[in-house]
């Protein structure tokens, strides 16, 4: 019994530490998107950060899940979610022309509070009155970091909004994926349909490439494709309501590397909002993760 214990202990730390590195590869990511932005589309430098990332991702996935995580048996689903996940990351990526890195980053935490509203309204899915109240609390933290009414505010603060409801819909998706599928296969098929989507787009962003810039994307589709494997294998080994919170770190990650490269400070308010909306999905976390026992 002490050695099953020992064991879930040291798959939950190493949960917590590929979270947390996992996030940190990610926030890595998002700077290089927001240098690329200057020069590029992000339709664009999404396509390339899928088409470089494909083999690394079908290598993953013949190494983690053998032959059979090649395999999809609902193809469709997962380009739905391809389509949802590109949106996603466009509006997201957008968002950077336009708004400070944390910021942006702030205001996308608002996803789980759409998750869990989307559940309730679109799937029927129970919700208590605890959860709706942390809804609402993380829709206050929103309208804090956004402050509609006042000069400071701008509509591009709609894009990272809009980027959290479309990133709830890829979560509330994965339950079309067939259960026989794994998480190796649910990476791959992401990578691809992200690319074959992407590739419908260029003639119509399509700039050259410049030779400085290829180290750029070289790096985002490391860092994205990286980060986003260790945050699932993060999932697999460790509870949700432990590693989920973590994605939070981001915050942290975001207001360095702004300040850092250029020089964005962002103002009290949105550290304010930014804690309540952290809190309020944090909450609905610990709730769904109760409510499932």
């Amino acid at each position: 019994m002490q050695t099953a214990t020992t064991e879930s202990g040291n798959q939950v730390t190493s949960g917590i530490v590929l979270m947390l590195v996992g996030v940190a590869f990610l926030s890595v990511s998002d700077a290089i998107a927001k240098l690329l932005t200057a020069g590029y589309s992000p339709i664009q430098f999404l396509f390339l950060r899928n088409l470089i990332a494909l083999p690394f991702a079908i290598a993953v996935a013949l190494k983690l899940g053998g032959t059979s995580a090649l395999r999809s048996y609902r193809p469709a689903a997962h380009l739905l979610r391809g389509g949802l996940w590109l949106t996603a990351a466009t509006l997201f990526f957008t968002s950077f022309i336009y708004l400070g890195l944390a910021e942006a980053t702030a205001l996308v935490f608002v996803m789980p509070v759409f998750v869990t509203a989307l559940s309730a309204l679109v799937l029927k899915h129970p919700v208590g009155w605890r959860r709706w109240s942390a809804v609402l609390v993380g829709f206050l933290g929103v309208i804090i970091v956004v402050r509609p009414g006042f000069g400071t505010f701008q509509t591009a603060s709609l894009l990272p909004l809009a980027t959290a409801f479309f990133y709830a819909l890829l979560m509330l998706s994965a339950r079309w994926i067939d259960p026989r599928e794994s998480v190796w296969t649910l990476m791959l098929y992401l990578v691809g349909s992200g690319a074959f989507l992407g590739a419908f787009a260029m003639p119509f962003f399509w700039v050259a490439p410049r030779p400085e810039d290829f180290s750029l994307f070289l790096g985002i589709a490391f860092f994205g494709t990286a980060g986003a494997t260790l945050m699932t294998q993060a999932f697999r080994l460790a509870p949700a309501s432990v590693v989920a919170p973590l994605d939070y770190t981001a915050l942290l990650w975001a207001t360095l590397f702004g300040w850092l490269l250029w020089e964005e400070i962002p103002v009290a308010a949105t550290f304010v909002g930014a804690t309540i909306i952290i809190a309020s999905g944090t909450y609905i976390v610990i709730r769904e993760r109760k409510a499932s026992t």
